[in-house]
């Protein structure tokens, strides 16, 4: 949802301006626009030689609200992988009356559709894992991106790394989203609520691996979900992680983690159909026993530690070599 004009125009500020913060008198020149939303304008600034994202908006409760978000990010990141980082909070004294602006750290890159038409389609799971381990840890702590998008998911690096820029829809679990587009919003497909909850920006994250294939997206024409299910079987490159998609826009999954594992396991099947290609029905008849054994033979605890720990390395391990092949690849496309 964009916002509406004359707001924009009372926080427009051409290139070159100087602002300097009314509090904290650090100073900051504005370089160019780099896009606007609902409840502000976000520039591209400079501030002692250093290349800054600054947001303005007439609305200081915007400006609070947005500032709590990126400090409830840092505690969630660490060491500054989930979103920007807030760097000064302040006022600034104009004609028309104060304007409240934050300040925070420039994330430099292309959005995520331009990375991968640019990398090849080979990094979508490796960034999505990235995107959905981000979004586990965001949850925990109490919160929902809410409207999750390409246009707000940039690469950075190298080595590449999925970054969430533009927090002014993350809202906290339990009420409603405050901003959403609608090509990926659960409830202009007719597949759930806009309350705040996991599964919302679930929804969002299948959508966006739809997008992907569809860099143009589509409109609502049919059924939600028999639409979308024929949209993905069109496309090979979605057909690999259908499973996963759709659990997702159906709302099967509760939490990031358990969307994440079971794309975990579409990479590792992925490499397994390579060894057993012309063999499907043999392998699945086998696959089946073997199910069947397992099932009949109840997990001790020492066997379900051991099993849980095997797990976690074959996890390591797969991600660790699709991650160095496609480094590698980036690294020689580079130099080209």
């Amino acid at each position: 949802m964009m916002m509406n004009h004359t707001l924009k125009s009372q926080c427009k500020v051409n290139p070159g301006t100087r602002i300097t913060g009314k509090w904290h008198s650090n100073k900051y020149m504005i370089m160019k626009e780099l896009g606007f939303g609902a409840n502000g304008v976000v520039y591209l600034a400079r501030h002692n030689d250093r290349q800054v994202a600054l947001k303005i908006s007439d609305n200081g409760m915007t400006i609070t609200s947005e500032v709590n978000v990126l400090k409830s990010f840092a505690k969630v990141q660490g060491s500054g992988s989930l979103g920007p980082s807030l760097l000064d909070v302040d006022d600034w004294q104009t004609s028309r009356g104060p304007l409240s602006f934050y300040v925070m750290e420039y994330i430099h890159g292309p959005d995520l559709l331009s990375f991968l038409q640019q990398k090849g389609k080979a990094w979508m799971p490796v960034l999505f894992l990235q995107l959905l381990n981000d979004l586990a840890r965001l949850h925990e702590n109490g919160w929902v991106f809410g409207d999750l998008k390409p246009e707000n998911l940039i690469i950075s690096g190298p080595p590449p790394k999925i970054r969430c820029i533009d927090v002014g829809g993350t809202t906290i679990q339990g009420r409603a989203i405050k901003e959403f587009t609608e090509f990926y919003d659960r409830g202009y497909w007719g597949l759930g609520s806009r309350k705040a909850e996991a599964s919302y920006d679930l929804f969002a994250v299948a959508m966006i691996m739809i997008n992907s294939a569809y860099p143009k997206r589509f409109n609502k024409t049919t059924s939600g979900i028999a639409q979308l299910k024929e949209a993905i079987r069109a496309r090979p490159e979605l057909q690999q992680y259908e499973s996963v998609i759709i659990k997702a826009l159906q709302g099967y999954y509760s939490s990031a983690g358990q969307m994440r594992s079971d794309l975990l396991d579409c990479m590792s099947d992925d490499k397994g159909a390579v060894h057993t290609k012309g063999n499907t029905t043999g392998t699945k008849t086998n696959s089946k026993k073997v199910q069947n054994a397992h099932q009949s033979q109840p997990l001790t605890r020492q066997r379900y530690r051991k099993s849980k720990k095997k797990r976690g390395w074959m996890e390591f391990f797969t991600i660790a070599l699709v991650v160095a092949f496609l480094y590698a690849l980036y690294i020689f496309l580079k130099l080209q």
